[in-house]
């Protein structure tokens, strides 16, 4: 049997780091990045808006709804391995952009970014985990890979400008070549190969894989659906049911199958059954309220886009800067009350935004940095807890299943804020400014944030009740 020696620093760890952080800067760029650019491709491509819904959505469509699934992959074929083959698969589809000359090509290389997105992210935070043997280092790792990461989501969309500015959209995808190449020699320059004796052998649940997949790709879907077509439409709900017949199928498979996808009595351990709480109350808090803040400041008051973009600021510097913050709090509170404490910051937010937004920007900032301030600490604290509360060989599963949380509690976010808006003042995206009817449409749905958020947060803190 292999021995590994842990590093005993960040530095002695930089080549898998370096590796580790692209991953993560792929994640976080790539939607943010392409977005500026639909304008562009639809033009060149005669896309309409549905298909450019398209272009952004059927990434994160297959990425989410593909992820338990790599992840249980990698558990038992090698995480190392599985992350490579995946990195060069998003080289290839990126690379692929060159021949595209037609709209549904471009969604086609999309949706292989996707899978390659979902073979690789969940292993960037499980490969960290695994790459120390001491919690304050894996926290200090965690949070340099996903502060890298938030660089790439703030800097995407005027780096995507500029780029714009000299060189075809083609040219903002293979931005992704050299990120995966450096991805791929860090990882494999810094990471040992997979030790068999770290891995599973149990046989991969092909039925419960299907099942799961498609019960998440039908969750993403029906978010989307509801906002598009509205709730007077048949098709979000018949999505929202096959989505539910789907999770059900899904669960009676898992507890009934010799070798589940996921074993459902870890779900019910109380560090992961909590972290998946808390990454989920943060994910849809910081998706929803980005999207009300965006049309409050451009509807309600008045705002231009570039001045509204500027407005966003305060989350984009505390998601930023806010890294710095998390080990010394976790030294102080340890990591159950950090967790507690960042998902109550979010919680306080949306009730800020609720209650005062309406009264000036000076509250929607303090609402922005204290839900990014929260979603910063939980996004770290709430995923490591979940490693932490899973068997050595079930980490790459739990990274997909935090990720997949997060995913899926940002599509719900949208479609609350979303559908609320609709509900309340169908004239939503047309307003006039400082209309009251648009103010009392956004304050119902931070309120429906609120709610939805306090009672997530309040599942964490009671299934994560346990000492440190």
């Amino acid at each position: 049997m292999r021995t590994h020696v842990h590093p005993r620093s960040l530095t002695e760890a930089w080549p898998a780091l370096t590796g580790l952080s692209a991953v993560f800067l792929f994640e976080m760029l790539d939607n943010s990045i392409l977005t500026v650019a639909l304008p562009t491709i639809g033009r060149e491509l005669s896309a309409s808006t549905t298909t450019l819904q398209w272009v952004t959505g059927v990434y994160s469509v297959v990425f989410g709804g593909l992820m338990p699934a790599a992840g249980a992959v990698a558990d038992r074929l090698g995480r190392r391995k599985v992350m490579l083959t995946g990195l060069v698969l998003l080289g290839i589809a990126s690379l692929a952009t060159m021949a595209v000359t037609a709209a549904w090509q471009l969604i086609a290389v999309r949706a292989l970014m996707g899978v390659a997105a979902a073979m690789t992210t969940p292993g960037s935070l499980a490969l960290a985990f695994r790459l120390f043997d001491e919690d304050g280092l894996r926290v200090r790792a965690t949070t340099l890979i996903s502060t890298v990461g938030l660089v790439g989501l703030a800097v995407g969309p005027t780096a995507g400008g500029l780029v714009l500015g000299f060189a075809p959209w083609q040219a903002l995808l293979l931005i992704n070549v050299p990120v995966a190449t450096l991805a791929f020699l860090g990882i494999r320059a810094g990471i040992p190969a997979d030790d068999p004796a770290d891995l599973h052998r149990d046989r991969i649940d092909v039925a419960g894989a299907l099942l799961g997949t498609a019960t998440i790709v039908l969750t993403l879907l029906a978010p989307t659906q509801f906002v598009e077509a509205g709730i007077a439409s048949a098709l979000p709900w018949v999505t929202t049911a096959a989505a539910l017949v789907a999770g059900t199928c899904f669960v009676l498979r898992e507890k009934t199958a010799r070798n589940p996808l996921i074993d459902l009595k870890l779900l019910a351990e109380p560090l992961v059954s909590s972290g998946l709480a808390l990454k989920a109350a943060a994910g849809s808090a910081t998706a929803g309220l980005s999207y009300l803040v965006t049309l409050h400041l451009q509807f309600g008051l008045g705002w231009a886009p570039a001045r509204a973009a500027l407005g966003m600021l305060p989350q984009v510097v505390v998601l930023i800067a806010g890294g710095a913050l998390i080990t010394p709090l976790i030294t102080r509170a340890g990591f159950t009350k950090a967790a507690w404490l960042g998902a109550a910051a979010v919680v306080c937010g949306l009730a800020v935004y609720t209650a005062f937004g309406r009264l000036g920007y000076v509250w929607i900032a303090v609402a922005l940095a204290l839900v990014a301030a929260g979603m910063r600490v939980v996004g770290v604290v709430a995923g490591t807890n979940v490693m932490r509360g899973l068997p050595s060989n079930r980490t790459t599963i739990g990274a997909a299943l935090a990720d997949t949380a997060g995913e899926v509690a940002t599509g719900i976010g949208l479609a609350l804020s979303g559908t609320i808006l609709a509900l309340v003042y169908p004239g939503a995206l047309t307003a006039a400014r400082e209309s009251a009817d648009f103010q009392e449409a956004i304050t119902y749905a931070g309120l429906a944030l609120t709610l939805l958020s306090a009672a997530l947060v309040g599942v964490g803190i009671r299934r994560g009740r346990r000492p440190e």
